[in-house]
């Protein structure tokens, strides 16, 4: 009786790492699909397409993607500055930044900084939800370094900057410059460019008050940092 609960428990565990496995095959065989490919949506898109529907059923997203080139230097540099000022050195990882806002956290008493890297926000963007559980911490670990891995780190800014969040429906560099400036992304100035960096931790708030005294002052500390942001 024992032998055969144990041998049971064995095939239960055998099929759960099977299970396990092949559910990282299926985030790796897109990460390698959108090395060449660009993405067309994304789940971070998804969901807030699905929540903007139930207020307004004809509501879209505003989405145009734009090759790397064709994106502001400027922009370049302002995000870099603004979201990850390590990005090129680190490996996914900035486990200095990590440190820094863990101890702002905890002087604070709440969480008022993040730490998360350029390339663990696109990891959840592209495949996770907003849950903050440590299941779901651990799933973008692994993507990470699956997107650190295949990727360069040219891609992972290309990437990032064409679907993060500017906005209620905003999504990329290029709708972002749209719809704040009438104009392409290729166009931004510097001080655009650091504006919309402000803007990226809490887009929809700061779109209500895009030239509130924060942003006005954050924007000016961005475009402090710009000059010495490396990007690749």
């Amino acid at each position: 009786m024992t032998r055969t609960l144990l041998h049971r428990l064995r095939q239960g565990l055998a099929l759960l790492l099977l299970a396990g496995l092949l559910w990282q095959g299926w985030y790796l065989g897109w990460v390698l699909w959108w090395k060449f490919m660009d993405p067309g949506s994304t789940s971070f898109m998804a969901r807030r397409l699905g929540e903007m529907q139930e207020k307004n059923p004809k509501a879209e997203i505003r989405h145009f993607w734009v090759p790397y080139s064709r994106i502001s230097n400027h922009l370049k540099r302002a995000v870099v500055a603004a979201e990850d000022d390590r990005f090129v050195d680190h490996e996914g990882f900035d486990w200095e930044g990590m440190q820094k806002a863990l101890e702002k956290n905890q002087k604070k008493g709440r969480v008022v900084a993040g730490g998360s890297t350029i390339s663990q926000q696109l990891a959840k963007n592209l495949f996770l939800s907003a849950a903050k559980t440590p299941w779901r911490k651990a799933q973008e670990a692994v993507i990470t370094v699956m997107i650190e891995t295949c990727w360069g780190k040219r891609r992972i800014l290309e990437v990032y900057l064409n679907s993060v969040e500017w906005g209620e429906g905003i999504f990329g560099a290029e709708a972002a410059a749209r719809r704040y400036y009438r104009g392409s992304a290729t166009a931004l100035g510097p001080e655009q460019a650091a504006r919309l960096a402000v803007m990226l931790p809490a887009p929809r708030r700061f779109e209500k008050n895009p030239y509130s005294p924060y942003v006005n002052g954050r924007t000016q500390l961005i475009l402090g940092r710009m000059g010495s942001a490396e990007v690749p």
